[in-house]
């Protein structure tokens, strides 16, 4: 049952990531195209301004997740009861929280970019960008979790999939009728104020949740712990375009913003692939299964190392002349930056190494245990990045990001063999040695091959084809050859579950 659960979420999550990559894409050519690259930089940068309030919750919603394995695998529904309450309530202070935050951000932002947009201008967005964040949070983040940690995250992508998809339809018409900036991000935040309503009133309806005789007084432990614990992640998402906000222009925002729709995209799948999975590692070790967790964990590395560096070795190779081709016709910035396009993949890269481990610490509970690294990373990250993006610009910040991920990826993964999996270093640091073989392998085959033009999506397409199968083959094969038993772990589980289906 949790193999199929787990495949459902994969699949669900690929589609709806499909979806919002392509709202990813369509909406900022949108608007660059129809309002310029300031407009888009300023959204960027509003948006990511808000999304530090998203501290709050990153900490919180893996400590109730984790929280609620236990009785979910023992079906003690008043446990879980206690739980959810506990964690509707945290989330609505939240909700209170970022209200505050929003009138602070309303008097002192405009005064950061004055002199290039008015106070009434620039206030107003904030406003119409605010409003679907705090919805999300009075509303659904409770059910959401909830539905992640029952392994039934695929009903919360479904959901987003239609609403991305329902939106993308839209907002081309909007375009298309040269509307406002304003009416076009109001139509755009309408779409998903739907999802927190719609999930509170199906997980009510359909668990039968039912908050009358709960104890109001029940607290979730851990949950301060877990708020150093995702710092990191707010930093690393967040601190570049902030740093740029304050000491750059909002076209080099827009630059960054661009760049970042294509990692941001990359990561978000693999992040929500990664997440499809935790609650069964979670769930493996509240039951004690510690061997089984140990063998499908190993097996999962190999795969997920497979596809990140085929994925982010070929993007390295293709972010530049993507962006050449998406920003043609658009002349009031320059879009075309090689190093600073082969540098934030390598920063996302990073971070993609580190994701299984990450979650895993986050599947246990072991928030507390790990805070000390997400302190440094985010000291690091900050003090780097203002020293050299003085310097450096846009190059600077992500750098910043790089050593800090680096220091990060490294004690995480650390953490993990001892406390966790109880096993040796070695295989690990064998594993990434792997992984920086097959991508200066897979650079030096590229580089001898005959490429057309990038002049248009459909040359860039052909190129991205032949860069992704040469990448596939040279990983596949390498990988194959070191953990052989492991792939065959893999293939047996998709033909077990597709038995099943047949059956």
């Amino acid at each position: 049952m949790r193999s199929k659960k787990a495949i459902y979420n994969i699949f669900s999550t690929l589609l709806f990531q499909i979806a919002l990559i392509t709202y990813g894409f369509v909406v900022p050519k949108l608007v660059i195209s129809n309002y310029g690259s300031d407009v888009n930089g300023l959204i960027s940068s509003i948006t990511k301004f808000l999304s530090y309030i998203v501290l709050i919750e990153s900490g919180f919603a893996p400590v109730v997740k984790y929280a609620l394995y236990k009785p979910i695998a023992k079906n003690d529904k008043n446990t879980i009861l206690q739980i959810l309450k506990a964690s509707e309530r945290f989330f609505r202070k939240v909700s209170y929280i970022f209200i505050g935050y929003i009138i602070i951000l309303l008097f002192a932002y405009p005064l950061i970019v004055n002199n290039q947009f008015d106070y009434l201008f620039t206030a107003s967005l904030i406003l119409i960008i605010a409003a679907c964040t705090f919805c999300e949070y009075y509303f659904g983040l409770t059910y959401s979790v909830y539905l992640q940690a029952t392994q039934n995250g695929y009903i919360v992508s479904i959901i987003q999939f239609l609403l991305y998809t329902i939106s993308i339809i839209v907002l081309i018409f909007l375009a298309k009728i040269n509307c406002s900036v304003h009416v076009f991000k109001i139509v755009s935040c309408m779409f998903f104020i739907f999802k927190p309503i719609i999930l509170n009133i199906y997980v009510k309806k359909k668990f039968k949740i039912n908050y009358k005789d709960v104890d109001k007084s029940f607290e979730l432990k851990q949950k301060w712990d877990g708020l150093i614990q995702h710092i990191a992640y707010v930093i690393h998402t967040n601190t570049d375009i902030a740093l740029l906000t304050i000491f750059s222009t909002l076209k080099e925002v827009s630059v960054y913003a661009v760049y970042s729709l294509v990692v941001t995209g990359l990561k978000n799948a693999l992040n929500a692939f990664a997440g499809s999975v935790d609650s069964t590692f979670g769930d493996m070790y509240a039951r004690g299964e510690h061997d089984n967790l140990n063998k499908k964990f190993a097996m999962y590395e190999i795969c997920y190392f497979s596809i990140i560096t085929i994925v982010f070795v070929s993007t390295m190779l293709l972010i530049t002349p993507f962006v050449s081709v998406y920003t043609s016709g658009i002349d009031d910035a320059n879009y075309i930056r090689y190093t600073f396009g082969y540098l934030i993949v390598i920063s996302e890269f990073i971070w993609a190494i580190r994701n299984p481990y990450k979650n895993i610490v986050l599947a246990v509970g072991h928030f507390r245990e790990t805070n000390r690294g997400a302190i440094i990373e985010c000291v690091s990250n900050i003090l780097v990045s203002i020293i050299l993006v003085i310097n450096f610009g846009i190059v600077g910040v992500v750098i910043g990001t790089i050593v800090a991920m680096t220091f990060r990826t490294i004690d995480l993964i650390y953490h993990t063999n001892k406390y966790i999996l109880k096993r040796k270093m070695m295989p690990n640091v064998k594993k990434i040695l792997l992984i920086a073989i097959e991508t200066l392998l897979i650079c030096f085959v590229c580089k001898y091959i005959p490429f057309v033009s990038y002049t248009n999506y459909f040359n860039w397409a052909i190129n991205g084809c032949i860069t992704f199968i040469v990448s596939s083959i040279i990983v596949f094969i390498i990988n194959y050859l070191f953990y052989k038993n492991d792939f065959k772990i893999f293939f047996d589980i998709i033909k077990n579950f597709l038995k099943r289906k047949k059956a």
